[in-house]
């Protein structure tokens, strides 16, 4: 509740300090969406990281040092998005954890231009050349970071999968590879990266289906797809339009292979879609909750900042979001042993490890690694398969994991290669 009143308060802008930061002050600023059309997840990660920025507060902060912070839903609004980087620039922020595709690359400039490192929930392919070297690059990104594979790159993990699943099956013909999901930034990022590498893996490509981020009845979609043929369906949404869009295709039978992107598929996703959701292999970046890790120790603690009993099911969103803040941490930490915690500083924190999983948290945190000439953090990528066998409509998540109602498996690993033609696409 406590979490959830300064997050109101902070949208209402009434915890906002008047004035300019002082010079130092670590004013850390987080964006999130559990309230617009990315909200199914966005309430789970969002959660997940203002758990960890709210834990790393109260144990210590940077070597000693409190951050300010502000938590804003601003329910995947690229204008309030802008608005909102704007009051914090005036107000001298440090960092931003940010949220959507949209609004991260709308703001690619502002934060290169101001210095201000970005740590963003998207992973938009877009934003991984610091340089602006890369064929395909939009635009220079130096100063934006995600711990995650890109979208693109999870999407060619997934047409690794399909082709080797393609072969297992011993089929003659080409397999058929479909792109489905809403005309937006997100959904469209890994769009055009994923179809030139089904089709330089002997994929015949078919017109994209475009179906809403926002749930509703998806018939015809479903109707679309089972008339296309495709073999593979790449869903670009989340999590909260994918349950529609399964259930209507289940309804009409079709009997496509359905793929997912890393924020399309979750415990949640798989309980409220129920058997529409079995076999869908989707992309994964950290562990799970009932996972037994050594860094799971340090997660319960963490998501007891807002549920105390410790009883709440997180699911991957929510342990993805945890991750970056602590990424974060040990950045400025360096920073503030190297030199001060500047914006450029911070950056060359980012710089300093290789496979670099944040201490405390083993085995939960994918290990990544980022360089000056390249910010794709994460190459190799678990995809895992979904499976549910029964109702699921009854009980809760843990019961129906415990059960075997419910279940994920990791059934593929991919090493996606570092191209330099593949770097900001």
């Amino acid at each position: 509740m406590r979490n959830s009143i300064c997050a109101f308060l902070a949208t209402t802008g009434l915890v906002a300090l008047a004035g300019t930061a002082m010079a130092d002050e670590i004013f850390i600023g987080n964006l999130y969406d559990m309230t617009g059309p990315t909200s199914g997840v966005g309430k789970f990660a969002g959660q997940g990281k203002i758990d960890a920025l709210e834990y790393i507060n109260k144990n210590g902060g940077i070597n000693g040092k409190t951050m300010r912070l502000e938590h804003i839903d601003y329910s995947y609004k690229v204008p309030q998005a802008i608005a909102a980087y704007k009051k914090w620039k005036q107000q001298g922020i440090t960092v931003i954890q940010g949220w959507g595709t949209g609004d991260t690359e709308a703001l690619i400039g502002f934060v290169s231009k101001d210095k201000i490192p970005y740590i963003s929930m998207s992973f938009s392919g877009h934003l991984t050349d610091p340089t602006g070297k890369g064929p395909k690059t939009k635009k220079p990104a130096p100063y934006n970071f995600f711990a995650a594979p890109s979208y693109s790159d999870g999407a060619r993990a997934l047409v690794q999968w399909a082709a080797a699943d393609w072969k297992a099956r011993g089929e003659s013909r080409k397999p058929r590879y479909i792109h489905m999901g809403d005309n937006h930034p997100y959904p469209n990022a890994p769009k055009d990266a994923a179809y030139d590498y089904a089709k330089e893996l002997g994929f015949d490509t078919l017109p994209a289906i475009q179906y809403s981020l926002r749930p509703g009845d998806f018939k015809a979609q479903c109707l679309s797809l089972k008339e296309s043929g495709a073999d593979y369906a790449f869903l670009a949404n989340t999590g909260g339009s994918n349950i529609s869009l399964l259930k209507s295709c289940a309804t009409v039978g079709v009997d496509t292979q359905f793929i997912s992107n890393i924020w399309g598929m979750d415990e949640n996703t798989m309980k409220t879609a129920g058997e529409a959701a079995d076999g869908v292999v989707w992309v994964m970046s950290t562990a799970s909750w009932t996972d037994d890790a050594p860094g799971m120790k340090l997660v319960r603690e963490v998501s007891k900042m807002s549920d105390p009993s410790g009883e709440t099911f997180r699911p991957v969103h929510y342990i993805r979001g945890l991750c970056h803040p602590f990424y974060m941490k040990e950045a400025l930490e360096w920073a503030d042993k190297n030199g001060g915690i500047t914006g450029e500083n911070i950056k060359k924190g980012f710089y300093q490890k290789k496979d670099w999983v944040p201490a405390g948290l083993e085995g939960v945190c994918g290990p990544v690694t980022w360089t000056e000439d390249d910010h794709r953090s994460q190459t190799t990528i678990p995809l895992y398969q979904a499976s549910v066998k029964g109702e699921t409509a009854e009980g809760g998540i843990s019961d129906l994991l415990a059960k075997g109602t419910m279940s994920m498996k990791k059934v593929f690993t991919a090493e996606i290669p570092r191209k330099p033609e593949w770097i900001g696409w």
